[in-house]
């Protein structure tokens, strides 16, 4: 019967079994065949996490459970700020659809955001799923493009394909509604310390490497220091995937002067012998008509999130302890001495987790508002990138490929292309043919692939070759 007793001043054993039983049902489906076949059943079962804390606490007491309070206080941190940025609806202005089944998402951006190149975007459509968050590749560059951020989805999921059918279905819509958590990415970009840069990727894998050329571009045209030479290798199945190479520069709007950047693009069709002669899919443009509700995508706690993030951290802290000290003192401590037994376990811990809950929620939300009336001002002085669009929302226009290579860039960058058919890329002759001093190798795309480069790399046969692998996987 110990089993099924919870303790008033004393470890509560049923607490103890409902975390155990909540932490095992997580750990079940951590397995690689459940999370990646299952991976919705994987996601959603995770948010027991919630069960197993609080019975945890109620199981060892709040004293106990202090031993885990910083690492626990700061995910509240962040996950509270996360649901906030989450609530609000973002300004999607543009969709570029490419015959290749990918779409490419281009939002409103405040200005002040800055992110680095291979960022991800957590994206949620509710008109598909109000609960899935998928993260994208950031495509744009914050430097080359202040006003605009774009991610690039490949319809190769059910959440993928509804999204690609709803944008490209022959009845186009006015207006999608989107939330957004992010920017994240990497702290720096060292990609820049090479004298040369190898970027392979497969299939959609060349993502990453569209923010990484749209950052160099910049960095030619405005940096006093020389940019490395860059070498694109970058393996499709089929040529109507090499419209991916269209999505190295921005849709429109933006100054990217790419003759000053040494690009050498390889591009490999191994599935097909030729030039496809169907040109029935076309790619095309939609602009969106957002609300005025609708708001660019901004940092949460903007610019100075560092300084916000510590100033919630503190200030939470020290109000959770003057309040728990303020409440032990004059409710928990006299009853601690007038009644047998003390003060109950299991309402101290709960009073305890409220207040933490309320001092984080209060600064947060502070913080989180005091930022949005800043953004507001900003969003007054930005010149929204629909600004430029056609007139006439909401209507589709085809991309007009011929029109859009007559531009110097565009003609620069069909310059840059060789296109390989019917066969892949002898990645070892790519690699050993590079001569530069310090030459860095980025990998993207199937596991194999990234495999067999890091073992040319490692071989000792060059020793110029530094390699990195980029893997989105789960």
């Amino acid at each position: 019967m110990q089993m099924l007793e919870w303790a008033r001043d004393d470890v509560s054993n049923v607490a103890g079994e409902l975390a155990l039983l909540s932490g095992l049902v997580m750990w079940a489906t951590t397995y690689p065949g459940i999370r990646r076949k299952m991976f919705e059943l994987f996601f959603y079962t995770h948010y027991l996490y919630i069960l197993f804390m609080v019975f945890f606490i109620f199981h060892v007491g709040i004293s106990f459970a202090c031993l885990t309070l910083p690492g626990f206080y700061l995910f509240l941190v962040d996950r509270f700020l996360r649901f906030l940025q989450s609530r609000q609806r973002v300004r999607l202005v543009s969709a570029r659809i490419l015959p290749c089944d990918t779409v490419e998402l281009s939002f409103s951006k405040n200005p002040r955001l800055s992110y680095n190149p291979m960022s991800i975007l957590y994206i949620n459509v509710p008109s598909i799923s109000g609960l899935q968050w998928h993260p994208f590749t950031i495509t744009s560059n914050s430097n080359l493009e202040p006003e605009k951020l774009s991610v690039v989805i490949k319809s190769d999921g059910s959440w993928t394909r509804k999204l690609h059918q709803m944008l490209s279905s022959p009845s186009s819509i006015d207006r999608l509604e989107v939330s957004v958590e992010g920017p994240y990415g990497p702290a720096s970009t060292h990609f820049t310390r090479h004298d040369q840069l190898v970027m392979i990727s497969g299939g959609s894998g060349i993502t990453p490497f569209i923010s990484i050329i749209r950052e160099l571009i910049f960095a030619s045209n405005t940096s006093p220091y020389k940019t490395p030479e860059v070498i694109l290798v970058c393996a499709f199945k089929n040529s109507s995937e090499l419209a991916m190479l269209d999505l190295l520069l921005p849709i429109s709007g933006s100054p990217s002067d790419i003759s000053k950047l040494q690009l050498k693009i390889e591009a490999f069709v191994t599935r097909e012998k030729g030039p496809a002669t169907d040109s029935s899919k076309a790619p095309r443009a939609i602009w969106f008509n957002p609300r005025a509700t609708d708001a660019p995508v901004s940092a949460i706690l903007g610019p100075k999130s560092w300084l916000w993030l510590g100033a919630i951290i503190s200030s939470s802290f020290i109000i959770f302890l003057i309040i728990i000290g303020l409440i032990t003192g004059y409710y928990i401590y006299p009853i601690d001495q007038k009644t047998e037994g003390g003060f109950p376990w299991a309402l101290r811990s709960f009073l305890n987790m409220l207040v933490i809950c309320i001092c984080i929620a209060m600064t947060a939300s502070s913080a989180v508002l005091w930022n949005k009336k800043q953004n507001a001002r900003d969003v007054k002085q930005i010149q929204n990138v629909e600004g430029s669009t056609p007139a006439g929302s909401p209507q589709t226009w085809l991309y007009k490929a011929d029109r859009e290579l007559e531009s110097v860039p565009h003609q620069t960058l069909f310059q840059a292309i060789n296109v390989h058919y019917g066969g892949r890329p002898d990645l070892k002759k790519i690699l050993f043919e590079c001569k530069g001093s310090s030459v860095g190798v980025l990998a993207s795309g199937p596991k194999m692939m990234r495999h067999e480069i890091a073992n040319i790399c490692s071989s000792g046969l060059a020793d110029n070759l530094h390699f990195e692998s980029i893997s989105f996987t789960w």
